[in-house]
């Protein structure tokens, strides 16, 4: 059985006699970068080839199960290959997809499921389920998910770029629950994100670009990714992620060569607006 690809990655599975899974997780190239045998009697792990993933595995798998007990209740063998269609570096939320590809197999809410494993906001459940740009809101009680179109004129002038210093989310959000954050605060992000969504020309939309990073960084109490690795860029860089951990997006200032400035700065892989999101 094949399961539907989410954001970059798809589940295979087939079963056979026994009392375990066996799972192998493959790259982007189909090389091989993780295995996992997991007995079904206790969720033990029998063998693998990297205990946290193993680890992290065996919390999605036993989440699921309590949002359907039929889930796994057959004694039998489950082989599972999973295969990204992204490199894992690029840091697009990987995690997510396999706990929403994990709540097809088992036919569970995905939310549910993050919720239970995880402290964020579930946003990355939500834009792992999309097919489009969306506005999320999650309020601790109920969440919201509306269409944000987003096609801006300027967007040859938008690049990402991996910067592969894989930032850990799970910490990441533990660190920014620390904060003292007040409902201004929570505003006027939220103001941001509708004016970047509503940008009509890419001055508008570097100046929202460098308030934003200003503002994160003031609350998080770390510099901005641009002042960090980047404080000659003549244009605006936002971070992505774990707040600079994975990739960013650079915004050019319509006649820089952007691609150049990263390629000389030993980034080798400078994506494009219509490589990434279109392609």
């Amino acid at each position: 059985m094949a399961l539907p690809t989410r954001r970059g990655q798809r589940l295979e599975l087939k079963t056979g006699s026994g009392s375990e899974v066996v799972w192998k997780a493959l790259d982007d190239k189909g090389e091989e970068w993780f295995s996992a045998n997991i007995d079904l009697m206790g969720f033990d792990v029998i063998k693998t080839t990297d205990e946290k993933v193993a680890a992290n595995l065996r919390e999605i798998l036993v989440a699921a199960c309590r949002e359907n007990s039929d889930f796994l209740s057959k004694w039998k063998k489950y082989r599972v290959t999973t295969q990204l269609e992204f490199p894992r570096h690029w840091g697009l939320g990987s995690s997510a997809t396999l706990i929403n590809l994990i709540s097809q197999w088992a036919e569970a809410n995905p939310y549910m499921m993050y919720f239970n494993l995880e402290s964020g906001s579930g946003y990355d459940i939500a834009a792992s389920l999309a097919d489009e740009p969306i506005f999320y809101t999650y309020t601790g009680e109920e969440l919201n998910i509306v269409s944000a179109p987003f096609d801006p004129p300027f967007k040859k002038d938008l690049y990402f770029v991996p910067l592969g210093e894989k930032a850990d989310s799970a910490e990441a959000v533990k660190a920014f629950l620390k904060k003292r954050t007040k409902k201004s605060d929570i505003q006027r992000a939220s103001d941001l994100t509708e004016a970047f969504a509503g940008a009509k020309s890419l001055k508008n939309f570097n100046t929202l670009i460098e308030e934003h990073e200003q503002f994160i960084g003031q609350i998080l109490g770390m510099p901005p990714v641009k002042e960090r690795l980047f404080p000659d860029y003549p244009g605006a860089i936002k971070s992505l992620g774990a707040w600079g951990g994975d990739m960013i997006l650079a915004s050019g200032n319509g006649a820089f060569d952007a691609e150049a400035y990263f390629h000389d700065k030993g980034y080798d892989t400078v994506l494009s607006y219509d490589e990434l999101i279109v392609g």
